[in-house]
Parts: C-alpha cells; structure tokens; sequence
C-alpha cells in the first residue's frame, strides 16, 4: 500500500480524528470525520464559515492526530484550499450525511488537500514509521 493510501485508510479505520490549528498564539483542536482520497491528494472537509475555516486561512499548517487498537497517526503539513466542484461533489457522495448542511454549490463548502505532509504511525510496541507525501 502507497504511502498516502496507508495514511487514508488508518483515517477511514478510526473514524475520527483530531485537528489542530492555530488562532494567534491559541492552539484549536476539535474532532473531524471527513477524508477523501481523490485524484492522489487527500482531502478533509469543513464550512468556509467555521473558525477552523478562518485559521486555515491565516495560517495554514497543521496537524492532526488519530487513535486505533493501540496505535496512533500524526499527521503535519498544510492545508490547501481546493475549490474545484469535482472534488466537493466526490466528498459529498461519500459522506452523504453532511448533504443536509452542505452543498457543491453553495459558498460554504471547502475542501481542502493536504501538502508537504508528514505521517508516523506509532504505538507502545512498534518502532515509529514515517511516511512523507
């Protein structure tokens, strides 16, 4: 499995994971659900009217972190902004629920692509794995 197919399946596996960003000199942390591997760029979802939305914008590092079975994925990069309909249609169609709060054409969804990331795998037992995409 390629790098970048390890990291999105470890995502889809756990089901949730934690994003942080920054706000001034505040971390931000919450929860997320969304991740969409499509066109060899994996994706996350949010609204464009959302605070996550904003520090994204004014800073768009980050890293995110996810939990299973005793094992653990971080995940730093960038966030890039992706406004193609395609890409928001394909995110939509997989997580059908988030239809009622967003649409391909309204100017609140965003998706956006993860670049220069860095993943490791971790846990208690195994050596750390890092994979770069």
């Amino acid at each position: 499995m390629e790098g970048i197919e390890k990291v999105y399946q470890f995502l889809e596996d756990a089901q949730t994971y934690y994003l942080a960003t920054v706000e001034g000199d505040q971390p931000r942390v919450r929860p997320f659900g969304t991740a969409l591997l499509y066109d060899g760029r994996l994706y996350i979802q949010t609204g464009k009217v959302k605070p996550v939305s904003k520090q994204l914008a004014a800073n768009p590092k980050f890293e995110l972190c996810a939990f299973m079975n005793g094992k653990w994925l971080r995940v730093a990069g960038e966030l890039i902004n992706d406004d193609s309909r395609d890409v928001k249609v394909a995110m939509l169609d997989k997580n059908p629920s988030l239809k009622s709060m967003y649409s391909a054409d309204d100017d609140n969804t965003q998706v956006l692509y993860i670049k220069n990331a860095e993943a490791t795998f971790s846990s208690f037992t195994d050596a750390p794995e890092t994979i770069k995409f």
